[in-house]
């Protein structure tokens, strides 16, 4: 076999992956840089949490169920799940109803429902899909840009499950839910002027919420952030140690296994909000970089699928996971170097956690059903 024969040989079995993968709708791209992720976690997970396989065990099994929950998703037809939106925005405020009065509280706040023995989770975790999803039913049937009653219509939407979640109190999985329903609504063809409005709003809107809203100890975090070494010892503890941390790992880290900070229980949450400055004291500046290249790949996956959505739906949920999902590595990283307040924002697929695991990969299997089904639609 000449050399022309081998490349059309590779380039048929090259093809036929390709359609393996849409027959089964899985995007091959996407499933790649999710594996490497994970591949990744769990190999800085073991050294974050002091070596614990228990720890490790339940974050590979989430990991499991959230591809299983992934792929069963990338089978759904958009327009059989835009059916069932609205059904989903009423049980998942219903299940918010029902953490505010009876749900389970631990570390000062109440955010999960637990049934001894069965299962726990956390409810405002799925509103991250079901709140852009409901939004983007909704505008997605109305002339576009919208009008001004179909903006106020959305932002109730999104203000009823936003306050329920601030009661828990969870103002960093609010604030995020918010931007989810917000990028609908600016992809939609928001005006300028409202935008400018809302901008203008934010200041008085702050002030408000800093004396009606906020609790002490979020307070806090805003003016430890302002000036970190004025509670060294206290609410400043967190990040100063995470800024060492990533500071003393250099260019190519320490190694694995052999960070100080963490090991030595200096960086609290290492190995959840906190788990990058391992990640960088380990692997250094180096380390760091190959994360932050591996999320701008996924990053640009997704905006390849919205521009490649063939409905109006599609477009706005796809561009709006994708931009949540940029909120949510900017916000982490933000906070624990220092450049943002700290508000309990896990690094997306890094930092331990089930339920934000399992929701994120079913955030991309919807990612996945949007464009392996565009063939076959032609709209909403």
């Amino acid at each position: 076999m000449n050399n022309f024969d081998r490349m059309l040989s590779s380039e048929d079995v090259m093809r036929r992956r390709a359609s393996f993968l849409q027959r089964i709708h899985i995007d091959g791209p996407l499933l790649l840089i999710l594996l490497t992720l994970a591949a990744g976690s769990l190999f800085v997970l073991y050294s974050a949490s002091g070596k614990n396989w228990d720890l490790l065990l339940k974050q590979a099994s989430s990991f499991g169920l959230g591809l299983v929950s992934m792929f069963v998703i990338a089978q759904l037809e958009p327009r059989f799940m835009a059916r069932w939106v609205p059904l989903a925005y009423l049980m998942g405020v219903m299940l918010l109803v029902v953490v505010d009065v009876m749900g389970h509280n631990a570390m000062g706040a109440t955010r999960w429902i637990n049934i001894p023995g069965v299962i726990r989770f956390q409810p405002s975790e799925f509103m991250k899909i079901i709140m852009p999803a409901t939004i983007a039913w909704y505008l997605a049937k109305r002339t576009l840009p919208p009008q001004l009653k179909h903006v106020l219509i959305s932002l109730v939407l999104i203000g009823v499950p936003f306050i329920l979640i601030v009661r828990q109190p969870d103002l960093g999985t609010a604030l995020l839910i918010l931007a989810s329903g917000a990028f609908v609504l600016f992809m939609g063809g928001l005006r300028w002027r409202w935008i400018v409005s809302v901008l203008a709003a934010a200041v008085p809107v702050a002030v408000a919420m800093w004396f009606f809203v906020m609790h002490d100890y979020q307070k806090q975090r805003v003016l430890t952030f302002l000036d970190p070494e004025s509670d060294p010892l206290g609410t400043g503890w967190n990040i100063i140690q995470s800024k060492a941390a990533i500071g003393s790992g250099g260019v190519f880290g320490k190694g694995w296994l052999l960070g100080t900070q963490s090991h030595l229980d200096f960086l609290p949450e290492s190995h959840t909000d906190f788990i990058i400055a391992v990640l960088g004291e380990e692997f250094g500046l180096v380390g760091i970089c190959m994360l932050l290249i591996i999320y701008l790949l996924l990053i640009g996956r997704g905006l390849v699928i919205t521009a490649q959505a063939q409905t109006l739906y599609g477009k706005l949920l796809a561009g709006s996971l994708t931009m949540t999902f940029f909120v949510y590595v900017f916000v982490n990283i933000g906070m624990v170097s220092g450049l943002l307040p700290v508000v309990g924002v896990p690094l997306p697929f890094i930092s331990y956690g089930g339920t934000s695991l399992v929701t994120l990969l079913s955030a991309f299997g919807v990612l996945m059903s949007i464009h392996t089904h565009r063939k076959w639609i032609a709209q909403v």
